[in-house]
């Protein structure tokens, strides 16, 4: 498995993508950093007799590129983009199928899903997104916006117009129209004082006030990306790209759901991997 040299929290996601690949092989895979150091023509010669190859991040996905060993090469840990469409993997990107699920199952009055979006950033979200709430009945309104300014319009406009009673906003992977500091904070108040339901593609906006929102679970993402590389490794037919996260976990603000009115049995909350505010 290749990845970056990381420190700190990101260290751990690693460790736990490898627990999930070892669980998954029954085996112990060679783990190798990428330092800055890292030659192309000696990452081959050590990867010549690897079955298959998993690349983490946007560092391993542009050494896994450079390696044309005709090893079966899958990739994890990155956004969408064009440049990864060229491999197998799985992104970082969360189901917009599954938040989707879980915003029916609490809130199953919720008739329309609402979303700013940058179109370049956003393309393969939307796409998915907009495949998502037509397969579970559910209307969906999105609004371009390319910066700050237009985003802040944008979601005056939805605000304006939204019924917390049957619309939910959803805060996708965009660091333009979700920006933390500026957006975000508007959003809550907007939403709070509305009493509209906003759920999100990011754990850490729950912990803001956000309703809900998922996370990747990486043992489960080592899991399913030791399952892919084995079907490729075994010459099966896979779709080529990268398809979205489905490895998640789940969590909940206590506090927002109570202000929404919202009172979920104990049984329901256990649901949720992780509960916020903490106690």
């Amino acid at each position: 498995m290749l990845h970056p040299e990381l420190s700190g929290p990101y260290r751990s996601v690693v460790s736990e993508i490898l627990q999930g690949v070892e669980e998954q092989t029954r085996s112990r895979p060679r783990s190798i950093a990428l330092g800055q150091l890292t030659d192309g023509g000696e990452l081959r010669n050590s990867l010549k007799n690897s079955k298959a190859v998993i690349a983490l991040g946007r560092q391993g996905m542009k050494m896994a590129a450079a390696l044309e060993t005709g090893t079966p090469v899958v990739i994890g840990g990155v956004n969408p983009g064009a440049e990864g469409e060229q491999f197998n993997g799985i992104s970082m990107m969360p189901d917009p199928a599954l938040l989707f699920s879980l915003l029916r199952n609490i809130l199953p009055g919720v008739k329309r899903v609402m979303v700013v979006y940058h179109p370049q950033n956003s393309e393969t979200q939307l796409r998915l997104a907009r495949e998502a709430a037509r397969a579970q009945g559910l209307d969906f309104s999105a609004l371009e916006a390319t910066d700050l300014a237009s985003a802040a319009r944008a979601y005056e406009a939805l605000l304006s117009t939204a019924d917390g009673r049957r619309d939910a906003l959803w805060l996708p992977q965009d660091g333009t129209t979700v920006e933390e500091t500026t957006l975000l904070p508007m959003i809550l108040k907007e939403s709070w004082s509305r009493s509209l339901p906003v759920f999100s593609s990011s754990v850490l906006h729950v912990k803001k006030g956000v309703l809900f929102g998922m996370y990747p679970n990486n043992v489960q993402l080592g899991h399913d990306l030791a399952q892919l590389a084995t079907a490729l490794q075994n010459g099966e037919a896979v779709r080529r790209g990268m398809t979205p996260l489905r490895a998640l976990s789940s969590a909940l603000n206590t506090r927002t759901a109570s202000h929404l009115g919202l009172h979920l049995s104990t049984a329901q909350q256990r649901q949720f991997d992780a509960i916020f505010p903490e106690l």
